[in-house]
């Protein structure tokens, strides 16, 4: 695989950023691409290891050798065509994804891994601007119906999947694009809607029907659902965590997603019926050291905020792999965004205990204080105050970027779908089958929230079992070269 010892003489090289200066003007991608002359030597580094983790490590199983070594002899086509076989959107993981595979990466154990996630950007890249991607609508119909509910990654590649085999797909989104949260929850500078509405096109010629503005139970009776011969739900997990402290409901502490929602809505000049939330000349807090945090340092930031904070109740992670989590396992090790580096002074271990108020309401401050994790053997960890440690904080918005604990209720309940303990649409990993017959659910409305490569995986196996159901059998493939190689 790659040229012989390739990666004793070639360095890894990523992406470059625009200067920082230059970014926070306004909310556009910022990566220079790795020039193309060096690109073909990124595909070199990667060793002929004997047994690849990478692949083992990556939910979708992606035939990352095989496409390395392609993009080593130049050979971008055929590597675009293994990589499709097992990622349906290559764009969306190629920028979005924590690389679980580069972690796992054999040639991590000595040097820098090889970088996976940027030949995989650069592969689809590629395919795109050579018109290499094109629509594949099937040849045969089978004339059965499948309604997908919600139109993120897991519901996208449900319906690219079943699409292929044949059925007649129709997908609804309950807000007024497609995306899911690729869409309204990922910030622009990172993910610019044109890469989503440019591969909508390509399955709306393929034939799947996308139907916007659609909230099934809501304002689209349950029982529509009944004119369809299978049902994928894939709506998510959107119940949002808060914080059941004093304060919590005054004017300035908001959730994260709606402040992220809201200003990719104005990019595009979406409505929405809340003033805007604005970090224009505050003093901005963001409570949760998560993606979603870091996606509200850097918008904070280019909104023109006085200060930005973040606070993280966990302990600071070691620069370096820590011991407790070795080669090939992810990972606990301190990770700094982009947006980290626009600015932003990060706190850990910190509680916030109380949102201050004006006689107004207004946030004016928080008040936190120090903790740490008491560990017991056998016992989970235990969070302790450190006596002596309150502090105020001046802040005139603080949001809480606190991630999800769920799917919403209402769909399982007019459904009469089971919920596991973690309260997610209850179904077997592999079979995502509900207890409702011709009901299957994916993504994280299923397994709770988690990984873009996580949704995609599943919705490509949930088609598999979807196809199953309704054919009898299926020759959709879903990951790895058994799947690849019986396409």
């Amino acid at each position: 695989m790659g040229q012989l010892g390739g990666f004793k003489i070639h360095k890894r090289q990523d992406e470059t950023n625009t200067k920082i200066k230059d970014r926070l003007k306004n909310y556009e991608e910022f990566t220079v691409p790795v020039p193309s002359n060096d690109a073909t030597k990124q595909g070199s580094r990667c060793m002929d290891c004997g047994i690849p983790f990478c692949h083992s490590a990556c939910p979708l199983g992606n035939l990352i050798p095989d496409f390395n070594d392609l993009v080593h002899k130049g050979e971008w086509k055929r590597a675009l065509e293994i990589l499709h076989a097992t990622n349906n959107f290559p764009e969306f993981t190629g920028r979005l994804c924590p690389a679980p595979c580069e972690k796992a990466c054999v040639l991590g154990i000595i040097d820098q891994p090889v970088s996976i996630e940027n030949i995989e950007k650069m592969i689809v890249e590629k395919g795109f601007s050579e018109g290499w991607i094109v629509p594949k609508p099937p040849q045969i119909r089978t004339n059965k119906t499948v309604a997908v509910i919600g139109s993120g990654p897991a519901g996208l590649a449900t319906a690219q999947q079943l699409n292929r085999a044949g059925h007649n797909v129709t997908v609804f989104e309950r807000d007024d694009a497609i995306g899911g949260l690729l869409r309204y929850g990922i910030p622009n500078f990172k993910l610019d809607k044109k890469v989503i509405d440019r591969r909508v096109a390509i399955l709306q010629q393929e034939g799947i029907v996308f139907k916007t503005n659609i909230n099934v139970g809501v304002n689209y009776s349950v029982e529509n659902l009944h004119n369809f011969d299978a049902v994928v739900l894939c709506g998510g997990a959107t119940e949002r965590r808060s914080l059941p402290i004093k304060g919590i409901d005054s004017k300035g502490v908001e959730q994260a997603m709606d402040y992220l929602t809201q200003q990719t809505k104005v990019l595009y000049n979406s409505e929405f019926e809340e003033e805007q939330i604005q970090a224009t000349d505050k003093h901005v807090i963001v409570i949760g050291g998560g993606d979603t945090g870091s996606d509200c340092v850097g918008t904070a930031n280019r909104q023109g905020a006085k200060s930005v904070t973040n606070f993280e109740i966990m302990p600071k992670p070691p620069q370096s792999r820590s011991e407790k989590t070795p080669w090939p396992f992810w990972p606990l090790q301190l990770k700094t965004s982009t947006s980290h580096e626009e600015g932003c002074d990060r706190n850990w271990l910190i509680n916030t205990k109380e949102f201050i108020t004006n006689e107004e309401g207004e946030l004016t401050a928080l008040k936190t204080v120090e903790v740490e994790w008491k560990t017991t053997t056998n016992q989970r960890p235990q969070l302790v105050e450190k006596p002596n440690t309150e502090k105020i904080w001046e802040c005139d918005l603080a949001l809480l970027a606190l991630g999800f604990t769920g799917p919403k209720s209402s769909l399982a309940e007019q459904l009469g779908i089971e919920r596991d303990a973690r309260s997610n649409y209850k179904a077997e990993y592999g079979k995502y089958q509900t207890n409702v017959p011709n009901i299957f659910t994916a993504g994280d409305m299923r397994r709770g929230q988690s990984l873009i490569v996580w949704a995609i995986a599943e919705g490509r196996e949930a088609a598999l079992e979807v196809d199953k159901c309704l054919e009898g059998i299926s020759n959709l493939p879903t990951k790895g070269k058994n799947d690849l190689l019986s396409a």
